[in-house]
């Protein structure tokens, strides 16, 4: 098949622009002619592919989206593709792959956690209004032939917000490469990381994964570490926020030296070495690739209920799952059952028997069963 793919920017820096990439790579490696439609290319187009330019006006973000969402379809309709898969702000595609959820939920979720200038702030902002507007013409029975949800939890989000027909929406699960995220990497690397860090290597560690730490409930996390039993467990951060010297006071004063700040980690996997557990408890994560990729590490997880991926938790790893994320005694009580030494490594014999079943191999193939179904459709969808 010959396969647009198209997004805003071509970058590794975010999970939906590393999944954009990942994407490109395996269709390819399938055998597809694969070309990418950005506004702006930040890293090189992976080998193989075909690169294609979509203008954008350099007026601020909002002039940046519309220019993508509305120009991106006329720019790709002359190149005849069998499919046109958006993983982004697009108003006309065949595939609309859903990988944040809707954005009205997503700013529903985080008034939870915001103060009122900031809640007013996203009723006026102009840039919010402009998604929404966009959203809601992407989910219209004219802006797609199918959507593909990364959760359970996605898919009933579109079906409950926007009235889409259940049979128009299907669920693929993002995948994990899980040699790169492997129990080994424990031996290889949990001295070392904890050396640079000063964490004892007696400690236990647990680990947040993730940038925009309110939205991912670090929040949350830093609270918990109030309690006097959690005095010998350390909070390991990988990620960065706009806001993290304002995190670091406030956790200094929380817990002294025992929530550290390490930044953003292109070398992630080592992390996952030098931990026990990973938490998550975001108030809005549409999936959580850090949860795969844990599970694959041989970590179990902490997460709340509304991160997509704690939907594929089973078994004694259920207990991970926190039903009041908010109370810092049950974010407490649950870290320290998960890194109950008596308990700890069946949990991560089972973690990493899960993450194995998540490989992008399986994915792909999910993915092009899709594509697959909907290229033989009479229409391709964009118009000029």
């Amino acid at each position: 098949m010959k396969i647009a793919l198209a997004h805003k920017r071509l970058d590794l820096a975010g999970g939906t622009e590393k999944d954009f990439y990942r994407t490109a790579e395996g269709l390819r490696d399938l055998g597809h002619e694969v070309h990418l439609f950005c506004s702006e290319f930040e890293v090189r187009p992976p080998d193989g592919t075909h690169a294609h330019k979509v203008p954008f006006l350099a007026l601020g973000r909002t002039a940046r989206l519309l220019s993508f969402a509305f120009l991106g379809p006329r720019v790709i309709f002359p190149h005849k593709c069998d499919v046109v898969i958006s993983f982004g702000r697009m108003v006309r595609q065949d595939i609309l792959r859903s990988g944040g959820g809707s954005h009205r939920v997503f700013l529903q979720k985080m008034r939870q956690g915001e103060g009122i200038l900031r809640r007013l702030w996203h009723r006026v902002s102009v840039y919010h209004r402009c998604v929404l507007g966009i959203e809601r013409m992407q989910y219209a029975p004219h802006g797609y032939k199918k959507i593909i949800a990364v959760s359970r939890e996605v898919e009933r989000e579109i079906i409950t917000t926007y009235g889409v027909p259940e049979e128009k929406v299907a669920v693929i699960y993002n995948g994990v490469d899980s040699e790169r995220f492997h129990p080994r990497n424990r031996e290889r690397w949990r001295d070392g990381i904890r050396k640079r860090w000063g964490i004892p290597v007696e400690a236990r560690v647990v680990l947040f994964v993730g940038s925009g730490f309110q939205r991912k409930g670090l929040d949350r996390l830093i609270r918990a570490w109030e309690s006097p039993r959690l005095a010998d467990v350390y909070l390991l951060v990988a990620g960065e926020d706009a806001q993290r010297s304002r995190y670091v006071s406030w956790a200094e004063r929380q817990a002294d030296k025992r929530i550290v700040f390490a930044g953003r980690q292109e070398e992630i996997e080592k992390y996952y070495g030098a931990a026990d557990l990973l938490a998550l408890p975001a108030l809005q994560e549409a999936f959580g690739n850090v949860v795969l990729e844990a599970l694959a590490s041989g970590l179990p997880v902490l997460v709340s209920r509304t991160v997509g991926a704690a939907e594929i938790l089973a078994g004694k790893l259920e207990q991970g799952i926190l039903t009041r994320p908010d109370d810092p005694s049950e974010i407490e009580g649950r870290i320290l059952a998960m890194l109950d030494s008596s308990r700890w490594r069946s949990l991560s014999e089972r973690a990493r028997g899960l993450g194995e079943r998540y490989s992008w191999k399986n994915h792909f193939r999910e993915l092009e069963e899709c594509l697959a179904q909907v290229a033989g459709q009479e229409c391709r969808g964009t118009v000029a």
